[in-house]
């Protein structure tokens, strides 16, 4: 848990006051907490860690569930209204950006996107349903992207449009 935690203290610029930095806090903690086999011991933690996540949750703006899985050096450039689903996958080296919503795309259908390493997503983005976004991608502001995104690619619009990206843009 600290070896991920100052991992991520780095990847926010050792900005400790850093919103997204609270949210993966939280979240370490949370998966932590699992690692406890005697669930009498562990009741207290699941306790504590429901309580920071509604504290980030309120004041961050952020819900960065523990369910979800996130690979290393992942940011959260920005706070406010950044909703995560439990069942998403996050590869290493990820970005995402204030308003950023990654989850179902129907409520009776849990599967929720899984992304590659490298994937940097615009502020207001929604990213939904059960999809596969590749390595190297960006997702731009305000895109809607319900369908996958092959590597080495750009989704823009609503609903998003894929674009080869050109080799100079990232």
């Amino acid at each position: 848990m600290f070896k991920n935690i100052r991992a991520d203290l780095k990847a926010h610029d050792g900005h400790w006051a850093a919103q997204g930095f609270w949210a993966l806090l939280v979240y370490r903690f949370g998966r932590w907490r699992y690692t406890i086999s005697t669930p009498l011991l562990r009741k207290p933690f699941s306790f504590v860690y429901k309580f920071l996540f509604k504290m980030v949750q309120v004041f961050a703006g952020i819900e960065l569930p523990c369910e979800a899985t996130i690979g290393s050096n992942f940011i959260i450039d920005h706070s406010g209204g950044i909703v995560i689903s439990g069942y998403t996958v996050f590869g290493d080296n990820c970005r995402i950006r204030t308003g950023v919503v990654i989850g179902l795309k129907r409520s009776t259908h849990p599967c929720a996107p899984r992304f590659g390493n490298n994937v940097d997503i615009g502020a207001g983005a929604k990213v939904l349903g059960d999809i596969t976004i590749g390595d190297n991608v960006l997702i731009g502001a305000n895109a809607v992207v319900t369908c996958d995104v092959p590597s080495n690619s750009i989704a823009v619009g609503i609903p998003a449009q894929i674009r080869p990206m050109k080799e100079h843009s990232i």
